[in-house]
């Protein structure tokens, strides 16, 4: 006679907010639908990426005033009870920012644009888990960013499978009178593993 097997948790948002808070560490954990994702802590190559995408749209917003870019972590939950995920880079729209400055993340309902950049650990968090459940709340647009391939992995709500971009990004924000564009070249420098 075998063992039972035992269930899996189910991980609520809570739950994940408690093991970051508590881990203080170099993982961090989010949750899609009650699937725990566990991260380890990005690399140098990984962070460099990051912070150059998210100075380009800080630029670009700055000019186009339509929405404001963060970074991780944070805690995305569209007030649901079992997601909160950690976006690399995002945009939140400009009604949101007030929303988030008085009620934390949990005001923010809505993102125009999410990023992640991968990185081994993450790949299939990244591009299956986190990618569906982008789709599902209607992110308009997401970048996977593939530093070591050099490669971007475009993906919108109605997509089945990405439109693989090995030039550069470009997002034309709603109300926006000129598009944002990066170049790969850019965004990547000598990146060559993340």
């Amino acid at each position: 006679m075998g063992m039972p097997l035992q269930q899996p948790i189910y991980y609520t948002a809570e739950m994940v907010r408690a093991l970051n808070r508590e881990e203080r560490g170099t993982l961090r954990y989010e949750t899609v639908h009650g699937e725990l994702l566990v991260r380890n802590a990005p690399s140098v190559v990984h962070q460099r990426v990051v912070l150059e995408l998210a100075h380009r749209l800080k630029l670009y917003l700055a000019r186009e005033r339509v929405g404001e870019v963060f970074i991780s972590p944070a805690d995305i939950s569209w007030q649901l009870v079992d997601v909160s995920v950690q976006p690399d880079v995002f945009v939140i729209p400009p009604d949101a920012s007030s929303a988030a400055t008085r009620a934390g993340w949990d005001g923010v309902m809505h993102l125009p644009l999410a990023a992640e950049v991968l990185s081994p650990s993450t790949a299939r968090h990244d591009r299956f888990t986190k990618r569906l459940l982008y789709q599902e709340r209607r992110v308009p647009l997401y970048w996977i960013v593939d530093p070591q391939e050099r490669v971007a992995e475009i993906w919108t709500p109605a997509d089945t499978f990405p439109r693989v971009e090995r030039e550069r990004l470009v997002w034309h924000a709603d109300g926006a009178a000129q598009p944002f564009v990066a170049t790969l070249d850019e965004l990547l420098g000598d990146a060559g593993s993340a």
